[in-house]
């Protein structure tokens, strides 16, 4: 106990100097609210995240070599010093697949604009191309016939391009339609879009490894949140069981469109979205959202 009060006193003791010689200035609330924002990404990070379980027990493991050294706890602490020699490497293979999907959004979004420099789309290319999706999406609907569209932004997606097969083409509704077209060579993966062309067809996607998703959903919405958990594309899914238009954006699937509303979502997603502040818009999203998905009533189950 003697220990334990000694360590108190010691902290409040250094608290209070440093109080009485604290000072505010510019750099001080530059300095406070950037580890605001560090704070709120490592929220973020953690948050409804297999790794905030992990991340609870490495916090307990350093109370207890906190208190196993105030307590002088010679054995406990011979061990837990021995167990944090390598820990910041366990952590980093613990934690690796959340923090490749962190690495990657953040790189996308803070080099937004920077790799597009000289390839400014035109409106009138941009609408062309708008429209020709939603109109093949909706016959597409109409018909049952599966689709997987990946719209490429900011993040490159040359890996998953590698993936398929590279066709180059403009958009038109007749294209989209016949690559999907179920006894296409090509009708089994995703194709990807890149600035106002078609550029690839029959890629793989990377699935998504949440365990919150429907079960109702199958490999192709799977396919779609995963894509979009790890890039800034805009996924468009058609299900081959009900004809549902759905799309999927950083990670959260929308459904239930028709022709004007996928047309506004793509409007906004390819066109006013780049404008924005991502940093700000991220920092001032509401912090309490969980919904991973939002689902129609009726099973989709391709």
């Amino acid at each position: 106990m003697d220990a334990i009060r000694t360590f108190l006193s010691t902290a409040y003791t250094a608290f209070i100097e440093q109080m009485k010689t604290f000072s505010f200035g510019l750099i001080d609330a530059v300095d406070i609210f950037l580890v605001a924002v560090l704070f709120y990404y490592l929220f973020k990070f953690f948050r409804d995240k297999r790794a905030g379980k992990l991340a609870i027990g490495v916090v307990l493991l350093v109370i207890f070599q906190i208190v196993s050294n105030v307590l002088n706890m010679k054995a406990t602490h011979f061990i837990m010093e021995n167990v944090f020699q390598v820990g910041l490497i366990a952590i980093l293979i613990v934690f690796q697949p959340e923090l490749r999907k962190v690495l990657e959004k953040v790189g996308g979004d803070s080099l937004r604009g920077i790799k597009s420099i000289g390839e400014q789309k035109t409106s009138q290319q941009m609408q062309n191309m708008i429209n020709g999706i939603c109109e093949s999406v909706c016959d597409m609907a109409k018909d049952k016939t599966g689709a997987l569209i990946v719209l490429e932004r900011e993040t490159g997606l040359g890996d998953i391009i590698e993936s398929g097969t590279v066709v180059n083409a403009d958009v038109s509704p007749f294209l989209i339609r016949n690559i999907f077209f179920k006894n296409s060579p090509l009708h089994d993966g995703a194709m990807v879009i890149r600035g106002t062309r078609l550029f690839a067809a029959g890629c793989f996607l990377p699935l998504s490894d949440e365990s919150d998703i429907v079960k109702d959903l199958g490999t192709r919405h799977r396919a779609a949140i995963g894509m979009s958990e790890t890039s800034d594309a805009l996924v468009i899914v058609v299900s081959e069981e009900t004809g549902t238009i759905s799309t999927a954006f950083r990670g959260e699937l929308k459904r239930n469109y028709d022709y004007a509303s996928l047309k506004a979502e793509l409007e906004n997603k390819l066109e006013a979205e780049p404008k924005n502040n991502s940093i700000r818009r991220n920092l001032f999203k509401r912090i309490g959202k969980k919904g991973r998905n939002e689902t129609e009533e009726g099973k989709d189950g391709e």
